[in-house]
């Protein structure tokens, strides 16, 4: 069994002048960033790259149609490199650019073409969540077939990490906090998983405690004191992409998907929706051994016994509810017919992420998770 494989080299810096000092940008590179950004932290080091603005082809989480038209945007430029400095979809955007990208970037996520990467990839990432820039995981969804698919092949994985917590200095609150929930539901899930080791286990632990003792300040002192810890949550997020870029997650996120890719909700706000529900679950299926162990790192961090799994969940839910909303799916626009759909959509494409589940899961068990967050 391999305990843990980690692709990218990985390297922290307080600022990107500190960054660009020691790896100067240079104009045979390829920028793809927000304008937001690229004004405030790239523009003042009087750098000359080729730069594409994501939100100019869409804003959200990426699409095969962002990816296409991006594509043919970039091939414009002459570069070698390219440097994704923004969220998650930034991320998740070039290391599908940094291949050999067929007519139709959809035929890559369906299994049709194979995965050749030509371009270096360098990932820096401006949200604490997705961990993104050490995993080989792009997601998409693809508009004709009405479905979000995960791309995973060795040559997804960036080249380089770069961590610069001074670029989440203007994230707003709702970004962070279903972002940073999505780094937690990582660790959570990476740490349940089948294939995880004593050493993805160590990055699980380390990543629950430091988002939750974050989280602790925040409820304490208020939503600003978000901006002392910054550096944390980014260290935790790169710990739980560590985590799950070796281990997988599972039912959460496969039953997140049907929900972002029908009605565009952010990621992170997907994941928490069903969060509590499957939690409680696995907790009713298999209260002992490794979510046992789970329950402790969770019940120290909240002051509480770790002898009631389920009250401990209930805890977790009610004080993650005073960071992020969870509501009704149907008040996103899910119907009741969709309940089935959704069902049998994510048993046909997230197997990949089912097969990680803590305890087996069956068909009618995602049905009653829909049925009772409808």
């Amino acid at each position: 069994m391999q305990a843990l494989k980690l692709v990218p080299t990985i390297h922290y810096f307080d600022t990107v002048k500190d960054w660009n000092a020691e790896f100067p940008i240079n104009d045979y590179d390829l920028i793809v960033t927000n304008e937001w950004l690229y004004k405030p932290y790239i523009e003042p080091l009087g750098v000359h790259p080729n730069v594409i603005f994501q939100e100019k082809y869409g804003m959200g989480e990426p699409s095969d149609e962002m990816i296409d038209a991006i594509v043919k945007d970039a091939s414009q430029f002459s570069y070698d490199t390219i440097i994704a400095f923004g969220g998650g979809t930034i991320l998740d955007i070039c290391k599908v650019l940094a291949l050999e990208v067929p007519a139709r970037s959809e035929d890559l996520f369906m299994g049709k073409a194979r995965p050749k990467k030509t371009k270096k990839l360098v990932a820096v990432p401006t949200t604490c969540g997705t961990g993104s820039e050490v995993t080989n995981v792009a997601i998409a969804e693809l508009k004709d077939l009405g479905i979000k698919r995960g791309l995973a092949a060795e040559e997804t994985f960036p080249d380089k990490a770069v961590l610069i917590p001074e670029t989440m200095g203007g994230l707003p609150y709702k970004v962070f906090a279903t972002s940073s929930v999505d780094a937690l539901i990582h660790a959570i899930e990476s740490f349940l998983s089948p294939k995880a080791s004593d050493y993805t286990e160590m990055y699980s632990r380390a990543a629950v405690g430091m988002i939750m003792n974050g989280y602790k300040a925040i409820a304490e002192q208020g939503e600003d004191a978000r901006f002392d810890h910054m550096k944390d949550f980014l260290i935790a997020s790169n710990y739980a992409g560590i985590a799950f870029g070796n281990a997988g997650c599972a039912a959460i996120h496969a039953l997140a998907y049907s929900i972002g890719g029908a009605f565009h909700v952010p990621h992170g706000e997907a994941n928490y929706q069903f969060f509590p529900s499957v939690m409680k679950l696995y907790a009713k299926k298999n209260p002992e051994g490794k979510l046992q162990r789970l329950t402790g790192v969770i019940a120290d961090t909240l002051g509480m016994d770790a002898s009631d799994t389920a009250a401990v969940y209930d805890a977790l839910d009610a004080f993650l509810g005073k960071l992020i909303e969870r509501k009704p799916l149907r008040e996103y626009g899910m119907t009741e017919a969709q309940i089935d759909e959704f069902t049998k959509l994510t048993i046909e494409n997230q197997q990949r992420l089912l097969v990680n589940n803590y305890v087996s899961i069956s068909e009618d068990e995602l049905r009653a998770i829909f049925a009772e967050l409808y």
